[in-house]
């Protein structure tokens, strides 16, 4: 009889409050920088311009994170990501200090190394548990956001004027809770942590791997769900502040759309193994529409908190099929390049629509914001049901 192989031990739970430090910087960061880029820019279609610096600076990363972890592993890699999370955190404290808005934009694209680093947690915690345990190590590292979701927002309200300036309290507060981050990580033993040179092969060549339809799929459905929520996401501060809106209000909106991203980590991974993941981000799809019909029927508070929940669970489902789906594409020598290039999408997304929701919630209000993420929504739909069909006829 064999004995079952156990899915916690003290790194994958070290990993998990990791991801939920990374996602309080997140969340605060996403609930207070349209807010102080619209504060400073004398043109208000720039307000999200922080936003989108952070992804931006995320996307431009991805290789170098790639090359880093190739290099030096997991742990260093990791490390040196919250070594800049202290740094951008105290340029962007000095910008709201200075009142300087390019110098925020500067601090946000350096964060986005930190936010590169930080999306490869999820990768990570699979080669922390057995190999048949994957799918729930990466839903529960995910559930960890939980952390940000209950942080992230009250933290951004108690500090944002414990100072004579505004929000330079959140920003400070935000390089301690990365320095937290560089203190738990220094107890995490991955398997990869003696390595001290670059893998001598590195399997097939990128395009070979990008080339299969289920890795096209899975970025897909990685970059644009993450697309659709960040659109939406992003704008929602601003939305909400136009509406008259209190930011506890808005804080309160963004906390359930993040317990709504990751509360469902708790069961995503046993939902997969048990009915697929096609099935599984299909239900993510679906979700999707229902937060778009109720963001197009009102802007009360109850229609911004339960669009956001929505639309918080939908990603969820989306996210982390795509991410088991990705898995199965690559070997273990290929998995730098792999998950770099996925995670280049995501972020490639992230930025145009970092900078969409801003131009668009200024520009043309809510509803038409809304009613334009239905485009991203459609292409993952016929990206989901085209890989149906090639697995049926196969």
């Amino acid at each position: 009889m064999t004995t079952p192989h156990r899915l916690f031990n003290k790194n994958l739970v070290l990993l998990i409050i990791c991801q939920g430090l990374f996602l309080t910087n997140n969340v605060t960061f996403i609930a207070i920088n349209g807010l102080v880029g619209f504060s400073l820019t004398p043109v208000p279609w720039m307000a999200t311009l922080p936003v989108m610096g952070y992804v931006v600076g995320g996307a431009l990363s991805t290789s170098i994170v790639a090359r880093t972890q190739s290099r030096f592993g997991r742990k260093k890699s990791f490390q040196l990501g919250l070594l800049i999370a202290i740094l951008s955190a105290l340029i962007c404290a000095l910008a709201a200090w200075s009142k300087n808005f390019w110098l925020l934009v500067f601090g946000t694209f350096i964060a986005g190394y930190y936010s590169a680093n930080g999306q490869l947690y999820r990768f990570a915690a699979t080669e922390l548990v057995h190999a048949g345990l994957r799918e729930k190590a990466i839903s529960w590292v995910l559930a960890g956001g939980l952390i940000g979701a209950v942080i992230g927002p009250n933290m951004a309200i108690r500090t944002k004027d414990a100072l004579s300036i505004p929000f330079l309290g959140a920003y400070l507060s935000l390089a301690v809770v990365a320095l937290l981050g560089q203190l738990v990580m220094g107890y995490i033993k991955f398997p990869d942590d003696a390595r001290t040179h670059a893998p001598t092969t590195s399997g097939r060549p990128l395009s070979a791997i990008i080339r299969q339809p289920v890795f096209v799929v899975a970025a897909l459905g990685a970059s644009l769900g993450y697309g659709v929520m960040n659109l939406l996401m992003a704008a929602t501060p601003l939305a909400m502040d136009v509406c008259g809106f209190s930011f506890a209000d808005t804080a309160l909106v963004l906390q359930w759309h993040v317990i709504g991203m990751f509360a469902p980590g708790f069961f995503t991974g046993s939902l997969i193994k048990r009915f697929g993941t096609l099935p599984v981000m299909g239900v993510g799809l679906v979700l999707n529409l229902v937060c778009i019909v109720i963001a197009l029927s009102g802007v009360e508070l109850q229609h911004f908190l339960v669009a956001l929940c929505v639309l918080g669970i939908g990603w969820n489902f989306l996210f982390t099929g795509a991410t088991t789906l990705a898995m199965k594409t690559y070997h273990a020598d290929e998995k730098d390049k792999a998950q770099g290039a996925i995670n280049f999408c995501v972020f490639c997304v992230m930025a145009l629509s970092s900078f969409s929701s801003g131009a668009l919630v200024t520009t043309q209000g809510w509803y038409w914001l809304s009613l334009g993420s239905l485009v991203p929504v459609g292409a993952i739909g016929i990206a989901l049901g085209w890989l149906a069909m090639q697995r049926r006829a196969a």
